[in-house]
Protein backbone atom coordinates (compact mmCIF):
# COMPACT_ATOMS: atom_id res chain seq x y z
CA UNK A 1 0.00 0.00 0.00
CA UNK A 2 2.74 2.47 0.98
CA UNK A 3 4.87 1.44 -2.01
CA UNK A 4 1.97 2.00 -4.40
CA UNK A 5 1.35 5.51 -3.07
CA UNK A 6 5.07 6.34 -3.24
CA UNK A 7 5.38 4.92 -6.78
CA UNK A 8 2.32 6.88 -7.93
CA UNK A 9 3.69 10.09 -6.38
CA UNK A 10 7.06 9.55 -8.05
CA UNK A 11 5.42 9.01 -11.46
CA UNK A 12 3.44 12.24 -11.03
CA UNK A 13 6.63 14.07 -10.04
CA UNK A 14 8.34 12.76 -13.20
CA UNK A 15 5.46 14.17 -15.26
CA UNK A 16 5.90 17.53 -13.51
CA UNK A 17 9.60 17.50 -14.46
CA UNK A 18 8.74 16.64 -18.08
CA UNK A 19 6.19 19.46 -18.17
CA UNK A 20 8.77 21.88 -16.75
CA UNK A 21 11.31 20.83 -19.39
CA UNK A 22 8.70 21.44 -22.10
CA UNK A 23 7.92 24.88 -20.73
CA UNK A 24 11.62 25.73 -20.48
CA UNK A 25 12.22 24.66 -24.09
CA UNK A 26 9.68 27.26 -25.25
CA UNK A 27 11.65 30.08 -23.63
CA UNK A 28 13.93 31.58 -26.25
CA UNK A 29 17.66 31.62 -25.64
CA UNK A 30 18.73 33.36 -28.83
CA UNK A 31 19.35 30.11 -30.67
CA UNK A 32 16.90 28.95 -33.30
CA UNK A 33 14.88 25.89 -32.32
CA UNK A 34 11.69 24.53 -33.96
CA UNK A 35 9.99 24.30 -30.54
CA UNK A 36 9.75 28.12 -30.54
CA UNK A 37 6.84 27.83 -32.97
CA UNK A 38 5.37 24.57 -31.65
CA UNK A 39 2.47 26.22 -29.82
CA UNK A 40 1.40 28.40 -32.78
CA UNK A 41 -1.90 27.70 -34.48
CA UNK A 42 -2.68 28.70 -38.05
CA UNK A 43 -6.19 29.32 -39.40
CA UNK A 44 -6.58 27.26 -42.51
CA UNK A 45 -9.36 25.46 -44.31
CA UNK A 46 -11.88 26.94 -41.87
CA UNK A 47 -10.22 25.73 -38.65
CA UNK A 48 -7.18 26.30 -36.45
CA UNK A 49 -4.34 23.82 -36.78
CA UNK A 50 -0.92 23.57 -35.12
CA UNK A 51 1.81 24.94 -37.36
CA UNK A 52 3.58 21.56 -37.53
CA UNK A 53 0.48 20.09 -39.25
CA UNK A 54 0.53 22.59 -42.11
CA UNK A 55 4.27 23.20 -42.55
CA UNK A 56 7.74 21.87 -41.90
CA UNK A 57 9.70 23.94 -39.35
CA UNK A 58 13.48 23.57 -39.59
CA UNK A 59 16.60 25.36 -38.41
CA UNK A 60 18.53 26.80 -41.35
CA UNK A 61 21.30 28.27 -39.18
CA UNK A 62 21.82 29.08 -35.49
CA UNK A 63 19.76 32.28 -35.70
CA UNK A 64 17.24 31.47 -38.44
CA UNK A 65 14.19 29.23 -38.65
CA UNK A 66 12.75 28.14 -41.99
CA UNK A 67 9.06 27.31 -42.36
CA UNK A 68 8.09 25.44 -45.51
CA UNK A 69 4.30 25.09 -45.96
CA UNK A 70 3.04 21.91 -47.58
CA UNK A 71 0.44 23.91 -49.48
CA UNK A 72 1.58 27.06 -51.32
CA UNK A 73 -1.65 28.86 -50.37
CA UNK A 74 -0.70 28.57 -46.67
CA UNK A 75 2.26 31.01 -46.86
CA UNK A 76 0.19 34.12 -45.98
CA UNK A 77 -1.80 32.55 -43.06
CA UNK A 78 1.39 31.10 -41.53
CA UNK A 79 3.20 34.42 -41.85
CA UNK A 80 0.23 36.20 -40.25
CA UNK A 81 0.11 33.66 -37.37
CA UNK A 82 3.83 34.19 -36.66
CA UNK A 83 3.47 37.99 -36.66
CA UNK A 84 0.38 38.02 -34.42
CA UNK A 85 1.87 35.51 -31.94
CA UNK A 86 3.66 38.31 -30.04
CA UNK A 87 7.02 36.48 -30.12
CA UNK A 88 8.92 39.52 -31.36
CA UNK A 89 9.69 37.74 -34.63
CA UNK A 90 9.50 39.25 -38.13
CA UNK A 91 9.08 36.57 -40.80
CA UNK A 92 10.51 37.18 -44.28
CA UNK A 93 8.86 35.36 -47.17
CA UNK A 94 11.06 34.18 -50.02
CA UNK A 95 8.79 32.40 -52.49
CA UNK A 96 7.40 29.34 -50.74
CA UNK A 97 9.76 29.47 -47.74
CA UNK A 98 9.24 31.72 -44.72
CA UNK A 99 12.52 32.63 -43.05
CA UNK A 100 12.41 33.84 -39.46
CA UNK A 101 15.60 35.57 -38.28
CA UNK A 102 15.88 35.62 -34.49
CA UNK A 103 17.03 38.98 -33.16
CA UNK A 104 19.86 38.86 -30.63
CA UNK A 105 18.68 39.13 -27.03
CA UNK A 106 19.47 42.34 -25.17
CA UNK A 107 20.82 42.19 -21.61
CA UNK A 108 17.53 43.53 -20.27
CA UNK A 109 15.51 40.90 -22.18
CA UNK A 110 17.83 38.15 -20.89
CA UNK A 111 17.19 39.26 -17.30
CA UNK A 112 13.43 39.28 -17.94
CA UNK A 113 13.67 35.76 -19.35
CA UNK A 114 15.63 34.62 -16.27
CA UNK A 115 12.74 35.88 -14.12
CA UNK A 116 10.29 33.93 -16.28
CA UNK A 117 12.46 30.80 -15.99
CA UNK A 118 12.67 31.16 -12.19
CA UNK A 119 8.89 31.49 -12.03
CA UNK A 120 8.47 28.32 -14.13
CA UNK A 121 10.88 26.47 -11.84
CA UNK A 122 9.00 27.66 -8.75
CA UNK A 123 5.74 26.43 -10.27
CA UNK A 124 7.40 23.06 -10.86
CA UNK A 125 8.51 22.92 -7.22
CA UNK A 126 5.00 23.80 -6.06
CA UNK A 127 3.60 20.97 -8.19
CA UNK A 128 6.09 18.50 -6.68
CA UNK A 129 5.28 19.67 -3.15
CA UNK A 130 1.54 19.32 -3.83
CA UNK A 131 2.14 15.73 -4.91
CA UNK A 132 4.05 15.15 -1.65
CA UNK A 133 1.14 16.64 0.30
CA UNK A 134 -1.33 14.33 -1.46
CA UNK A 135 0.83 11.30 -0.68
CA UNK A 136 1.16 12.35 2.98
CA UNK A 137 -2.63 12.73 3.18
CA UNK A 138 -3.00 9.21 1.79
CA UNK A 139 -0.57 7.94 4.45
CA UNK A 140 -2.54 9.75 7.17
CA UNK A 141 -5.80 8.18 6.03
CA UNK A 142 -4.13 4.74 6.10
CA UNK A 143 -2.93 5.44 9.64
CA UNK A 144 -6.38 6.69 10.66
CA UNK A 145 -7.99 3.51 9.25
CA UNK A 146 -5.38 1.51 11.20
CA UNK A 147 -4.05 -0.11 8.01
CA UNK A 148 -0.48 0.94 8.90
CA UNK A 149 1.32 1.53 12.19
CA UNK A 150 2.71 4.90 13.32
CA UNK A 151 6.26 3.70 12.60
CA UNK A 152 5.27 2.73 9.05
CA UNK A 153 3.56 6.11 8.70
CA UNK A 154 6.69 7.97 9.79
CA UNK A 155 8.86 5.85 7.49
CA UNK A 156 6.52 6.47 4.57
CA UNK A 157 6.60 10.24 5.16
CA UNK A 158 10.41 10.15 5.33
CA UNK A 159 10.49 8.15 2.10
CA UNK A 160 8.22 10.55 0.23
CA UNK A 161 10.29 13.49 1.54
CA UNK A 162 13.46 11.92 0.06
CA UNK A 163 11.72 11.49 -3.30
CA UNK A 164 10.48 15.10 -3.12
CA UNK A 165 13.98 16.38 -2.34
CA UNK A 166 15.36 14.44 -5.31
CA UNK A 167 12.87 16.05 -7.71
CA UNK A 168 13.28 19.55 -6.24
CA UNK A 169 17.04 19.18 -6.79
CA UNK A 170 16.37 18.12 -10.39
CA UNK A 171 14.29 21.28 -10.86
CA UNK A 172 17.13 23.37 -9.40
CA UNK A 173 19.57 21.74 -11.86
CA UNK A 174 17.25 22.42 -14.81
CA UNK A 175 16.88 26.05 -13.66
CA UNK A 176 20.64 26.55 -13.30
CA UNK A 177 21.27 25.09 -16.76
CA UNK A 178 18.60 27.28 -18.40
CA UNK A 179 19.86 30.41 -16.59
CA UNK A 180 23.40 29.72 -17.78
CA UNK A 181 22.09 29.18 -21.32
CA UNK A 182 20.13 32.46 -21.22
CA UNK A 183 22.97 34.56 -19.86
CA UNK A 184 25.64 33.27 -22.27
CA UNK A 185 26.02 35.61 -25.21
Amino acid sequence: MINEITKDAEERMKKSIDSLKGNMAKIRTGRAHPSLLEHLTVSCYGSSMPINQVANVTVSDSRTLAVTPWDKSMVQPIEKAIMTADLGLNPVTAGEVIRIPLPPLTEERRKDLVKVVKNEAENGKIAVRNIRRDANNDFKSLLKDKEISEDEHRGAEDGIQKVTDKYVNMIDDILAEKEKELMSV
